[in-house]
């Protein structure tokens, strides 16, 4: 049940039909792995720990660097050199103490991704390579834990809720993340190389979070099956219907 404390904290939530006192209570009892604490990783774990996702479980084997600070605003000058998830946790923390918060300094594989992912609601992939994205899917899609997916370029961002093992109203599986990028590309660009807006990780970070909620309580519709798109530049944004690959590998015609 929530306490005092929580219902004062959670007041706008709880106002809120949608999701009310009993969505407040689904969301103190969930539980929500962030696989990467980079740009993406830093909004989303803010807002559910804001949120009061009762569980969070920070997942990143890299330590804070200078270059880092332009868009993980949960760092500071004075981090670099410490690792990622214990200074995000620190932080969490401090932001909301009814909150459990796990660091994890490891690195996802598909050796382990089975055994971290189990004991998850929900896994947020925050990572910055189709490599780690890809292992996040396979382990997600085993497990049947949802997967809410995100991902920017330099200036531009997409969102993406995976639920593989489930059919669409025809009967058609519902894509994973496969179905989008097969497998890894011959060549792959980063903001290290490539550049990134600051600002567009949150913007982006902060729609995985609305939507991580949204499958937690129950509120609105879910995105599984969909892709939403933002164009910073041009100021614009579209949700597109991502189509199964009945080629991939997870839940494609050889797995039916």
């Amino acid at each position: 049940m929530l306490g005092d404390s929580e219902i004062e904290r959670y007041q706008r939530h709880i106002l809120l039909r949608e999701i009310g006192g009993a969505g407040q209570q689904k969301l103190k009892t969930a539980r929500v792995l962030i696989v990467g604490m980079g740009g993406l990783g830093h909004p989303v774990a803010q807002y559910l720990a804001a949120a009061g996702v009762g569980t969070l479980a920070l997942l990143d084997d890299d330590v804070v660097a200078l270059s880092n600070l332009q868009r993980q605003i949960l760092f500071t000058a004075t981090d670099i050199g410490q690792p990622k998830v214990d200074v995000a946790a620190k932080a969490l923390r401090a932001l909301n103490p009814h909150i459990k918060v796990q660091a994890l300094a490891i690195r996802v594989t598909q050796d382990n991704a089975a055994d971290l992912f189990e004991d998850y609601d929900v896994v947020v992939d925050a990572c910055d390579n189709f490599a780690t994205r890809l292992c996040v899917n396979d382990a997600c899609f085993s497990g049947q834990t949802i997967l809410v997916s995100g991902a920017v370029g330099r200036f531009d961002g997409q969102v993406a809720t995976f639920k593989a093992w489930l059919k669409d109203s025809d009967g058609v599986p519902l894509p994973c993340y496969r179905s989008l990028v097969p497998e890894v590309p011959e060549i792959e660009e980063d903001c290290a190389t490539s550049g990134v807006l600051g600002a567009l990780t949150g913007i982006i970070g902060s729609l995985q979070a609305v939507e991580v909620v949204k499958e937690i309580t129950g509120a609105g519709e879910s995105l599984a099956g969909r892709l939403l798109i933002y164009d910073a530049l041009s100021a614009k944004s579209r949700t597109v219907k991502l189509a199964w690959d009945p080629q991939n590998p997870n839940n494609g015609e050889a797995s039916r």
